[in-house]
């Protein structure tokens, strides 16, 4: 093999020293890194899910978190639980401006309706169970099927251990599949949260970006059923008392000090190829960043003067302009790379070490060609219904659903698709409730507008007719006529009713069939057409499944030769990652280099009163008395706010604990840096850095400026 082009393919696959989001149970094989790097416990230990300090870390369902204390009490990100405090806030009782405290567990209020927390119990192996020798021999939709059925099997057996969710998720492209067995807790109360100019200092302006000041924490609590089990919210519950929880370090953490963060990152795309790349990059990311910031001016424009509506979607916007500077960021870092070269160099260095024998070019071959076709088949499919699928009203999708599961609803719970078994139904309870909360029809009118405008300007003959009809769409619709026609849906339905959505989760079929409401004849018409594009779906799924499973497998044949461990993608499963505290030579965008710590001084320096940089005057105060406690920092000259580290996360790292080498929490990840993002796709030592709120600025801020003496107490502080 030519060595100029495997050096290139190794630059692209090669786990760097603080790379790479680990699976527990695979730490031994980088037992060395970690005891080298910091790790003072026995790695073996985190391969342990039930004991310290794993047994402490849970998710969200889209955030990490942890316990600190015996009675369930939980620590994360103030945006992991801001749905919540717009939930519970009205233009009276602001919670998202003035911040929450719970003096005792009587005043802790429930969180947002769904909420849940998930205590992972036990990870299994079950991939001989999901492709078995008969699913194995199938291809297409009989593959997509019996993995299914396979998968229903396995998971309805684990969930008959009451209180518990079980799910299959799938590892290095559907080559592996493991069974996740976590505790659900369903009565979740929100404890505490400091107020926006605390936990959303900086807000979009600073997002993405250092330096940075933001108290990015809050505090939620676990409840039981006396006798200790997993129930919905009752006066009756008690809080949940865990195995193991973990306390706050007491020492002080320096630049060049180990830290590793264990939590539940979301996605990465490190394994993809090269159409993969260049399909996302010069395609879907800048569709996605146009939509977005349309959207974000949509709602801005519809509720400046509806303090009500304005809370209904906050916690959208904050995601909109999350996800938008997070894209954009992406597209940027993409345009000054060489990413996709390197992507290439590497498929093509796969190819040839395929090609060198016999035995690999009979395992792997036909796969390898065969998995591109599959791909661009898939990506023009996405292109041509691009449009279309934007267009759905958010009311028609809600309905689509429950026709959906009036459907499912007629079968044996065992024959149901994933998604709509009897497990899955407080999930829905949860989505029609939360509803409520969520949504203002002048909102979503003018959402629909620009997104069905955008959808007439598509050719006649490249729309679909059957969607057309059933909204009745027509060619040449001046605007005029298109908002008339908007608005007379939202006089005709009953679907913004909380007790029609819920009588609708009970419904039969027939009774869809006989309903006059726009939205649910616009589902049943559409429902024909939806299953068949659902059965083409699965049936180049299946076939895109077993080629990508054999492509993994030559990859990570390929780079074992290297003698390289391989990590798979990241996949909203429990993750440990680790690195050190470190800032940066310099920063991109300000041509300055960037110490691994922020101080309450830049609070001070950014603080205006106003919007995004509001902070509390009993903050400011504070900070101007130097009211410091036990949390100043001599080396600093005052209390420390972020910091810096080479962790390598993503989104759903969000809360995760960070500790030290003792298992000691020295604070919460949240974020990363702008030009550093697209380490989803593309990890760089030099430029990757996680932001995190240290623990000891949370200290100063709930004991000097929020009087959070219980909670202090509670987690042994005071």
């Amino acid at each position: 093999m030519k060595k100029s082009l495997l050096a290139l393919a190794l630059l692209s696959t090669s786990a760097l020293a603080d790379e790479g989001m680990w699976m527990p149970q695979q730490l031994p094989e980088i037992a060395g890194q970690l005891k080298a790097a910091g790790l003072e416990l026995d790695p073996a230990t985190l391969t342990r899910l039930t004991e310290f300090p794993m047994g402490a870390i849970v998710s969200l369902g889209g955030c990490s978190a942890s316990f600190v204390s015996p009675q369930g009490l939980v620590v994360t990100n103030h945006h992991c639980v801001y749905n919540s405090i717009a939930y519970n806030s009205t233009p009276e009782n602001d919670l998202l401006a003035n911040g929450f405290l719970a003096a005792t567990m009587a005043e802790e209020v429930a969180a947002a309706p769904g909420s849940r927390i998930y205590v992972t119990k036990a990870v299994e192996n079950v991939t001989a169970e999901v492709i078995d020798a008969a699913t194995a021999q199938l291809t297409g939709k009989a593959r997509v099927d019996a993995i299914e059925s396979n998968y229903k099997r396995i998971v309805a057996a684990c969930e008959e251990d009451a209180g518990h969710r079980c799910s299959v998720s799938s590892f290095y492209g559907g080559l592996e599949y493991y069974l996740i067995k976590q505790l659900e807790i369903k009565d979740v109360r929100l404890v505490h949260a400091p107020a926006e100019g605390v936990g959303k200092f900086g807000g979009d302006t600073d997002n993405w970006m250092w330096p940075r000041h933001t108290g990015d924490y809050s505090f939620y609590r676990a409840y039981v059923s006396p006798q200790g089990e997993s129930a919905e919210y009752s006066e009756d519950n008690v809080p949940y008392q865990p195995e193991h929880h973990l306390t706050i370090s007491q020492e002080a953490l320096d630049e060049g000090d180990f830290v590793m963060a264990l939590g539940y990152p979301g996605r990465t795309n490190r394994h993809r190829l090269p159409s993969e790349v260049e399909n996302t990059f010069e395609w879907s990311y800048p569709n996605m960043v146009e939509r977005f910031r349309d959207n974000l001016d949509i709602i801005a424009a519809q509720t400046v003067d509806n303090k009500d509506a304005e809370l209904k979607y906050a916690s959208r916007v904050a995601g909109l302009n999350n996800y938008l500077k997070n894209r954009q960021g992406m597209l940027d870092s993409y345009a000054n790379s060489d990413l996709l070269a390197r992507k290439k160099a590497e498929y093509a260095a796969l190819t040839e070490w395929v090609n060198s024998s016999m035995a690999n070019r009979a395992a792997y071959a036909d796969d390898l060609i065969a998995i591109e076709q599959l791909l661009a088949e898939r990506h023009q499919r996405e292109r041509n219904d691009y449009y279309r699928s934007l267009a759905t009203p958010r009311l028609l999708s809600v309905a689509q659903a429950l026709y959906k599961l009036s459907q499912e609803q007629t079968k044996a719970d065992a024959e149901r698709e994933v998604g709509y078994q009897e497990r899955d139904l407080p999930r829905y309870r949860a989505y029609m409730a939360g509803l409520d909360r969520s949504f203002a029809a002048s909102v979503e009118q003018a959402l629909d507008f620009y997104n069905l405008k955008n959808y007439l300007q598509v050719p006649a003959d490249q729309r679909d007719t059957t969607f057309d009809n059933a909204l009745g769409l027509k060619d040449n619709m001046s605007d005029a006529e298109l908002r008339s026609l908007i608005a007379k849906w939202y006089v005709e339905t009953d679907l913004t009713e909380l007790a029609t959505r819920n009588e609708l989760l009970e419904a039969k079929p027939s009774q869809f069939a006989d309903s006059d409401d726009v939205f649910i004849k616009a589902a049943v018409a559409l429902y024909p057409q939806q299953q068949a594009e659902q059965d083409r779906a699965e049936e180049l799924s299946g076939n895109i499944q077993q080629a990508y499973a054999n492509y993994m497998k030559a990859k990570i044949a390929f780079m074992n030769e290297q003698g390289e461990a391989v990590y798979p993608d990241a996949n909203s499963t429990l993750r440990v990652t680790y690195g050190t505290v470190t800032g940066r030579d310099h920063g991109t965008y300000d041509g300055t280099a960037w110490t691994a710590f922020t101080t309450l001084r830049g609070i001070m320096q950014k603080a205006t009163g106003e919007g995004e940089f509001n902070a509390p005057q009993a903050q400011l105060d504070a900070i101007a008395a130097k009211d410091f406690g036990d949390y100043y920092v001599a080396s600093l000259d005052s209390v420390p706010v972020n910091f810096l580290a080479t962790l390598d996360i993503t989104g759903g790292n969000s809360g995760s604990a960070v500790l030290n080498g003792k298992a000691e929490l020295v604070g919460l990840a949240f974020d990363g840096t702008l030009d550093s993002i697209i380490s989803d796709w593309d990890f760089n030592i030099d430029n990757t850095r996680s932001i995190q709120v240290d623990s000891r600025f949370m200290l100063w801020q709930m004991e000097q400026v929020d009087d959070a003496d219980n909670l202090l107490k509670e987690l042994g502080i005071q």
